[in-house]
């Protein structure tokens, strides 16, 4: 056999093979390289909404949750917290809620979705310090027309119980309220508004 004389159909299977293997090694490189982009667990369960059992939480007090590493306050608003409400409007920034620093289904007089229970991104919107809750009337440091809410002992700022932030103080809008929905009458969904009871 010559030089000359080559076999077409054993070049083209070996051409053929050469390439499905060099496929193989490139798909081999590219499966680890385009996973290594992707969020790990302990990523995605740091943004994962989180769910909270609201029954356990007494008219009047507040229980904190970490989403997002952000703290996540729900208050259970009595009713005269919640009768209380309205005297504020006069002396809030935004008693309306105009800014958009909540879902739109929230974008109401309570700032929720059941009015007893207000939920809030703990963070100021000034600096982002976190503000402390001070539920009592009156308090005499905060001033006789204080109806009970939070205040930001950083540099003053004062929110009412629907988290919206009084006139004249460095915050300039009302605390952020996140997507959550009820997955049944306890049962409360932080941090995702798809599955709605």
């Amino acid at each position: 056999m010559s030089n000359k004389e080559v076999d077409r159909s054993k070049r083209r299977f070996l051409i053929a093979a050469t390439t499905a293997v060099g496929g193989v090694a490139a798909a081999g490189v590219a499966v680890p390289f385009i996973g290594s982009m992707l969020p790990s667990e302990r990523a995605k369960a740091a943004g994962a909404p989180i769910e909270l059992d609201v029954s356990k939480i007494e008219p009047g007090m507040m229980v904190s949750a970490e989403w997002q590493g952000k703290p996540v306050w729900v208050v259970h608003r009595s009713k005269e917290m919640l009768d209380a409400l309205s005297k504020n409007d006069a002396n809030l920034a935004d008693p309306a809620s105009e800014v958009p620093q909540q879902p739109d289904y929230c974008k109401n007089p309570t700032r929720s979705i059941k009015p007893e229970y207000l939920v809030a991104i703990g963070i100021c919107t000034h600096l982002g310090c976190s503000p402390t809750y001070r539920p009592e009337v009156g308090a005499a440091d905060l001033g006789a027309d204080w109806t009970g809410g939070f205040f930001c002992p950083c540099h003053g700022s004062r929110f009412d119980l629907a988290a919206r932030v009084f006139k004249g103080v460095p915050a300039p809008t009302n605390l952020v309220i996140p997507k959550h929905t009820y997955l049944s009458d306890s049962r409360l969904l932080i941090g995702d508004d798809s599955k709605g009871a």
